[in-house]
């Protein structure tokens, strides 16, 4: 699968990545996402995906959140996911806007994406409560629709679901 880089030459993607290449394009939330945790009133969110390659063995990412309502950026995160040759675990590097950068890694089953927080660096001055734990799955659906599922552990809440989202692809 050939896919434009910056510089707008299509290049070939890393056959590494092929079990990975369900998540490639942009992805726009149809609906607005749901956003709770205990410590916060929920909200709802709409958000943008973008997952492309440069022919390396790695796919960059963006995800940009937006308030449903005022369409006020939030949320940001940019990175990069690896997939270990020949095995199904896969590794998203996350540098976040709000100061948090994380490891995440888990498994690839079919187009079922599992990954929880290896580890967790933050800048000095981070908001508290701090963030100790992140899980994440993402899953494409039956019916073509990114699913996206984000839970969440802080200094003094559990693992809690955080936030829950669907897109549809629209490159």
């Amino acid at each position: 699968m050939a896919s434009p880089t910056d510089g707008n030459v299509a290049v070939e993607l890393n056959p590494v990545l092929k079990p990975l290449s369900w998540l490639l394009g942009t992805w726009e939330s149809d609906e607005p996402g749901e956003g709770t945790f205990p410590t916060i009133k929920p909200f709802r969110y709409t958000e943008k995906l973008h997952f492309s390659h440069v022919g390396q063995p790695v796919i960059n990412f963006t995800f940009n959140a937006f308030h449903a309502e005022s369409n006020k950026p939030l949320h940001r995160e940019c990175g990069f996911i690896r997939i270990q040759p020949g095995t199904n675990k896969v590794a998203f590097i996350i540098a976040q806007n709000s100061g948090l950068v994380e490891v995440e890694e888990g498994e690839l089953t079919g187009n079922h994406l599992k990954l929880q927080s290896q580890s967790l660096g933050r800048i000095s001055f981070a908001k508290e409560p701090h963030v100790q734990q992140i899980g994440r799955v993402l899953q494409l659906r039956p019916d073509g629709k990114l699913e996206q599922t984000v839970s969440m552990a802080t200094d003094n809440q559990p693992l809690t679901q955080h936030l829950h989202i669907t897109y549809t692809r629209s490159s």
